[in-house]
């Protein structure tokens, strides 16, 4: 998931590096930690890592090489702000779902990583200044038209206690 002014740069670096890792891979954090449920839409149902450290924002899902279709990252924002995301260091592809008061505001599907030398010369998504959210939430690529999510489709979280 870049900026090419200062505020472009830090959002983007640290609210939108949409391809980065919270859990390095093999590690078994993920198993065992126990990770939010998000609802999209009336049935669909995932396993989410939680990003909201500016860290945790900046790794995203970085360096994975794969994401199971029932799994995927919940970057919070509080209090909500515009964000960019680029795929910079990603090495999957992945729909981009970006959230506001509970609803899908913009999807960006089968969002392709960035081979670019310099991360800077990595597209933005959105490009431009950004939209304002409180949540992005990335999800194996395809996943949108595969499990019929759309604009306006609500999303809730059930974060474990």
């Amino acid at each position: 998931m870049k900026r090419r002014s200062n505020l472009w740069f830090s959002l983007s670096l640290s609210a939108a590096i949409a391809g980065a890792a919270l859990f390095s891979p093999g590690s078994d954090a993920a198993e065992t930690t126990k990770m939010p449920i998000g609802k999209i839409g009336t049935n669909n149902f995932v396993k989410l890592e939680v990003a909201q450290t500016e860290k945790e924002i900046e790794r995203g899902l970085m360096y994975r090489t794969s994401l199971p279709e029932d799994q995927g990252m919940v970057f919070i924002f509080s209090p909500p702000r515009p964000v960019n995301f680029w795929m910079a260091h990603c090495f999957i592809s992945l729909d981009m779902l970006f959230v506001k008061n509970g609803k899908i505001i913009k999807i960006f599907e089968n969002v392709p990583p960035c081979h670019a030398q310099n991360e800077r010369d990595c597209p933005t998504y959105p490009a431009g200044m950004g939209i304002e959210v409180s949540e992005v939430v990335e999800l194996a690529a395809g996943y949108s038209k595969r499990h019929n999510v759309k604009v306006g489709d609500p999303v809730t979280f059930d974060m474990p206690k």
